[in-house]
């Protein structure tokens, strides 16, 4: 009898695991995904105009005006902003020339409002900007001053272009 309740039982097992044969147990593997990024500093500047306007050549006084660079850097980027010298004719830093034709009016770019220390590439006595990259735009005033004393300057409209370099 106990042969038979077990032949039974066998045959009722065996039907059941043919009669459902997505019940068998699953087999699994696992690992780990890698996922990685570097983040390589970098840097850009945009510039907004020194726009003295309309001056007078034969007054007394020094004309002053403002413009200003701003840098975006990747946060945690030291960075270092210099100006050349203009593309005026024997322009210096000291004292950059903006031009009508062959007319000149010269004029100088300060990196403070007290307009003691010359921008440039931090050669001599000039100064370069420098600061710490926030991921954010850096705005950053230029000081500029025209001298008085230019009374030989002719009318017109004069310009430069100074070319502004970041080093990161």
């Amino acid at each position: 009898m106990t042969h038979i309740r077990f032949a039974a039982l066998a045959a009722v097992s065996l039907a059941a695991l043919t009669a459902f044969p997505g019940q068998a147990v699953a087999q699994t593997a696992s690992s780990s995904l890698g996922v990685s990024a570097t983040v390589s500093p970098s840097c850009t500047v945009t510039t907004s105009p020194v726009a003295f306007g309309s001056i007078n050549a034969v007054g007394g006084s020094a004309v002053n005006a403002t413009g200003g660079i701003s840098v975006t850097c990747t946060n945690g980027t030291d960075w270092t902003a210099s100006a050349g010298t203009g593309a005026g004719t024997s322009a210096s830093f000291a004292s950059r020339k903006m031009s009508a034709g062959s007319e000149v009016i010269n004029y100088s770019l300060y990196t403070d409002s007290g307009h003691s220390s010359i921008w440039g590439d931090g050669s001599g006595s000039t100064q370069t900007i420098a600061d710490e990259g926030t991921g954010a735009a850096q705005s950053v005033t230029i000081y500029g001053r025209i001298l008085p004393g230019q009374t030989t300057a002719k009318a017109g409209s004069y310009s430069d272009t100074v070319s502004v370099t970041v080093s990161y």
